[in-house]
């Protein structure tokens, strides 16, 4: 457990001679004691503000009595509060909005100039300090509710001072992001000043998103999907910015543990809401056509993806990735090579050219693109892009070298333990596959690995299944297996997309097609038909050796 230290003072005998209690008695004299006890149910946190309160009556030069202690828990606190200094009391409805805070947070969240106030505040019983804490210091629950909800004070703040509070609040974490991120690109701080201040914007209604907008950029840059952990909004549709956002990037991250259509479903809705700014909108019709490709829906996912590169804006290199992608998809290679070299590192280029020259048997080529994106995703620091080329490596070098796919899996698998990527974690598993094509047995996993697909909302990686069995059942001469994969694959492909996988499968096996292919590839089809037959044929050679 995280060590979490509260200011209090045991109900003990002194321990050494004190001039105001010579005879070594309890401090708290017995019926007081009594009165606290009756009062706290045992609660730790009721019994630190009863003492606390008890030597502050006591440094005012008055005698505590019972009656001082004999009330409720929101009583007390009332009570603990009114003996305050009044700047103190504003430092605490101040960072009763925050989940944690350290002096700067709460100085500038309060409009203070001196920290010395927050330090004398932290000093106080109510306030609970978790030492390894981003922020250290936080108030209990309770004592937030109870602050925040407080209408007896003679000095209690109105919806204006909360309003007011809140969006300086914001401010005061949009400041402590910059300053970090000028140091250098910090995960830990972004996702923390995330969670606090889209909760706030949210359950403030803070009309203006102000730094909120660039960190939700950073958030989606990274492709890590730590997540949010934002209370459940139970006010249903989205009504404001923040509503919006919060929503946005909750759904963005539920990706990974919903079904895609779920996730289509609650982008639609923040799009419908038209509460975004135009850039943020970007994002979630960016997002929204990932998901439709996931769901085969490939018309909407082009038609969303020419929608957010014909804005140019932020999101524009990773939608003309995406529109070269699903060139590919629908077998037009030639247009999809053709918009590599203007896509740059921000719109993977090398990524976009591999997974071209593997689909085309490619292997060296394709190995030579994934190592290159690899480099580059480590060059930017970004760990998601290297485990999603790592998982691509595995995968090209899987069909032609099965001893080196074993360890270019090893180390994937390592690089997405700390990440959040379903749809890569799934595919490394049918890399697996592929890399044991051949092997008596080893492709009994393949229907478990359909219902996690299925389940996931993948529907795209059961074509990558197939194909796996397809090289499989190739290698070892099975006929009637992989003609029932084809069959399996033509039913995958009937939309278009992916529909060279089936060409794939009578090329492994030197197949005539049943007529002539719709697909467009960047060398003639003799040469890429050779190519996946001469994949075949070395795991053949490989498989005898080994025996």
């Amino acid at each position: 457990m995280v060590p979490v230290r509260r200011r209090h003072i045991r109900h003990q005998q002194s321990p050494s001679p004190n001039p105001d209690n010579p005879e070594g008695r309890p401090l708290i004299d017995a019926d007081i004691r009594a009165a606290i006890t009756a009062r706290s149910h045992g609660l730790p946190l009721h019994l630190d503000l009863a003492v606390s309160r008890y030597l502050e009556i006591r440094r005012t030069g008055r005698t505590p009595a019972p009656a001082d202690f004999d009330c409720s828990f929101p009583a007390l606190l009332a009570r603990t509060l009114s003996d305050l200094t009044a700047e103190e009391r504003h430092l605490l409805r101040s960072v009763s909005l925050l989940d944690a805070w350290d002096l700067d947070l709460a100085t500038r969240a309060a409009g203070l100039t001196q920290q010395a106030p927050a330090r004398r505040l932290t000093e106080r019983p109510l306030i609970s300090e978790n030492v390894y804490g981003l922020w250290p210091y936080h108030l209990h629950r309770a004592i937030r509710t109870a602050v925040r909800e407080d209408t007896h004070s003679e000095d209690r703040w109105t919806d204006t001072d909360w309003h007011q509070a809140a969006t300086r609040a914001l401010a005061a974490l949009g400041e402590q992001w910059t300053a970090a991120t000028e140091l250098g690109p910090s995960r830990l701080i972004l996702v923390a000043c995330l969670r606090q201040g889209l909760r706030l914007a949210r359950d403030h209604r803070l009309a203006d998103l102000a730094w909120l907008t660039d960190a939700a950029y950073s958030y989606t840059d990274d492709s890590v999907w730590e997540p949010l952990t934002l209370p459940a909004d139970t006010t249903g549709a989205p009504d404001t910015p923040a509503d919006a956002l919060a929503e946005l990037l909750t759904a963005i991250t539920r990706r990974q543990h919903e079904h895609r259509q779920r996730t289509v479903e609650r982008l639609s809705e923040v799009l419908d809401s038209g509460l975004l700014p135009p850039e943020l909108n970007e994002m979630a019709l960016y997002y929204r056509a990932k998901a439709y490709k996931y769901l085969d829906q490939g018309a909407a996912a082009r038609a969303g993806m020419r929608q957010v590169a014909d804005a140019d804006g932020r999101f524009a290199p990773k939608a003309r990735r995406g529109l070269a992608n699903l060139a590919r998809l629908a077998g037009d290679f030639p247009t999809a090579l053709a918009a590599v070299p203007a896509l740059g590192w921000k719109g993977r280029h090398h990524r976009v050219l591999g997974d071209i020259r593997w689909s085309e048997a490619d292997t060296v080529l394709a190995v030579a693109a994934f190592e290159a994106s690899r480099a580059e995703a480590e060059q930017h620091g970004a760990a998601d892009e290297r485990a999603m080329m790592q998982v691509r490596l595995a995968l090209a070098v899987s069909f032609a070298d099965p001893a080196r796919a074993g360890d270019e899996l090893a180390l994937a698998h390592q690089l997405l333990k700390s990440l959040d990527q379903r749809s890569n974690t799934l595919l490394a598993l049918v890399v697996a596959l592929i890399k044991d094509a051949g092997v008596p047995r080893r492709t009994d996993r393949a229907q478990a690995l359909h219902a996690e697909i299925e389940a996931a909302g993948l529907p795209f990686l059961h074509r990558f299944v197939e194909l796996a069995l397809a090289f499989h059942h190739a290698v070892r001469y099975e006929g009637q297996a992989l003609a029932d994969v084809i069959d399996r694959l033509r039913t995958l492909t009937d939309t278009g997309d992916f529909a060279y996988f089936t060409d794939i499968a009578h090329f492994m096996a030197a197949l005539p097609l049943p007529g002539p292919s719709t697909i467009r590839w960047t060398t003639s089809e003799d040469h890429v038909r050779s190519s996946w037959r001469g994949l075949a044929q070395a795991r053949q050679e490989h498989l005898r050796a080994e025996h």
